[in-house]
């Protein structure tokens, strides 16, 4: 089955990473039919400096086979950038698509995974960060089961019976790292409209949480269960694994991803087409032409790796290489 892609790029670091990306793609899977969307959000009231990608961004997406996608912000902008990943919904063509976070490499042929695009899911390679339960405040079921019925929803279906009641991994939580479905105009739609209700009238068993920058991830979940989808089954495994690498930052990705990321990245950086635009990039100068990544490595072992992100991030930080 053909499908689109689809990434988000603007100025500074995302126009970096949706270099790689594209590359990435070109490189690992050349079979790939559908197209590679890097959506831009254009200069508006949302945005007090111009968003847009270089001319020299721009040209290399484009010579690396990617079509830039222009959308409008009129909800979010500068003050919640994660909110381009649902307003850009809006500008793809209405097909089968996958939407990946811009950094994020392909590593396989994410074209031969057998998605039912009729039955949407998204990344499950998330932490406990939403919601802060307080001492005396509403319960992780409580505070869950507010949104579930502000819009109508089957709570009950939604819930992991195999944990117990009020542990995080019971509630249908993802990392909106990446996500799909069949009508990008249905489901942004649907993302948009209750991103909007739940950010200017929330429940009132939200009035303590945080909403940024977890909004994205609050409403994800809603409206993947509202079309009928859920948590990706076994035939999904190759994203957030084989086929697809969300690295988040590059000292991560030396820090903790596996050998086969680091070889296609460095595929990429040795490529003379590519390497004097990513060189533009702090982070990939310091990291891959300056060999710092390489450090950053050597101060973990990937099979044994603190449970928790932030421990990662703490000790690259000591060691003066977390550079973004």
């Amino acid at each position: 089955m053909s499908f689109n892609l689809l990434a988000v790029g603007q100025s500074g670091r995302l126009e970096h990473e949706a270099i790689l990306l594209a590359a990435s793609l070109r490189l690992c899977d050349p079979g790939f039919t559908g197209t590679l969307f890097i959506a831009e959000p254009q200069p508006g009231p949302k945005w007090p400096d111009d968003p847009r990608m270089s001319d020299r961004a721009g040209k290399t997406l484009a010579a690396l086979g990617a079509t830039i996608l222009p959308f409008e912000s009129r909800a979010f902008g500068a003050d919640y950038p994660h909110g381009n990943k649902i307003e850009a919904l809006a500008a793809l063509p209405d097909a089968p698509f996958l939407f990946l976070d811009t950094d994020t490499l392909i590593t396989g042929p994410v074209s031969q995974i057998p998605f039912d695009f009729a039955r949407p899911s998204a990344s499950m390679r998330r932490e406990n960060t939403w919601p802060k339960v307080e001492l005396y405040g509403p319960t992780a079921t409580q505070t869950w089961k507010s949104l579930y019925t502000r819009f109508g929803l089957d709570f009950e279906t939604s819930l992991d019976l195999a944990h117990p009641e009020d542990y995080w991994q019971r509630f249908l939580y993802f990392n909106a790292g990446w996500f799909f479905h069949e009508s990008p105009r249905a489901f942004g739609n649907r993302f948009l409209a209750w991103a909007k209700e739940i950010r200017s009238n929330p429940p009132e068993e939200l009035v303590c949480q945080e909403l940024y920058p977890w909004l994205d991830q609050i409403t994800l979940p809603l409206v993947v269960h509202s079309f009928g989808g859920g948590r990706p089954g076994p035939e999904l495994a190759a994203l957030d694994g084989a086929a697809t690498c969300h690295y988040r930052t590059l000292p991560l990705l030396y820090a903790r991803e596996s050998d086969r990321a680091v070889e296609v990245l460095e595929t990429i950086a040795a490529d003379p087409d590519l390497r004097p635009v990513l060189r533009q990039w702090g982070a990939f100068k310091r990291m891959v032409i300056q060999d710092e990544g390489a450090r950053a490595r050597a101060l973990f072992d990937r099979a044994h790796l603190p449970r928790r992100e932030q421990m990662i991030r703490n000790t690259l930080k000591r060691e003066g290489l977390w550079v973004r």
